[in-house]
């Protein structure tokens, strides 16, 4: 049988590419400043001014070509794998739900701490992916299609690790993608059920 086009996934790579471009045309996606004014996360400007869309549009921006090329590939790679798992719908909306999930995290944890940065990636809905692609697995007794349960959590555990030991990275975007995605994937995803 044909596997459909991931087409959202698609959609999402081609999304993220024109806004890094937009981005470059007008400015300098390295200068955190003025990716703070194109609405990056920033908590004084979400807690002061209550721009909360910041949430969801952080996700779609990058700081740099190396930052998008990194993020692309992970999403093309797993992104296809969930939205055949998922279906376009749900993968969209569960993309979207993991993505403001890692930037609110974020910048809850920031207010906590008080240790104040600008934010952006889609690093946190592409954790949301994986957290998903987790459940997935777990519901496929260990294996769906190329993915096992312990090459997953191998991956997460060694992202999760290079983002503590390297500088400038947003762990708890990461985190809170992760979480958000796996928890919208328990409500979402129904294993298919086999007929003898």
């Amino acid at each position: 049988m044909e596997k459909k086009k991931p087409y959202i996934t698609i959609g999402l790579i081609i999304t993220n590419i024109i806004i890094f471009i937009l981005l470059e045309w007008n400015g300098n996606s390295l200068d955190a400043e003025y990716m703070m004014e194109m609405g990056a996360v920033y908590p004084e400007k979400i807690q002061k001014d209550g721009e909360y869309w910041r949430l969801i549009t952080a996700t779609f921006m990058h700081f740099g070509f190396s930052h998008l090329l990194n993020n692309m590939v992970l999403l093309g790679t797993a992104g296809q794998i969930l939205e055949r798992a998922l279906g376009p719908i749900k993968y969209l909306i569960l993309y979207l739900l993991a993505g403001i999930g890692g930037s609110t995290l974020s910048y809850a944890q920031m207010i906590h701490s008080g240790d104040y940065a600008v934010a952006a990636g889609a690093s946190g809905a592409i954790f949301g992916i994986v957290g998903a692609l987790l459940w997935v697995v777990i519901r496929n007794k260990g294996h769906y299609e190329t993915l096992t349960e312990k090459g997953l959590i191998a991956m997460i555990v060694l992202c999760l690790y290079y983002g503590i030991s390297t500088g400038g990275v947003d762990n708890w975007g990461h985190i809170g993608g992760l979480i958000g995605g796996f928890l919208v994937s328990i409500l979402f995803y129904n294993r298919k059920k086999e007929i003898y």
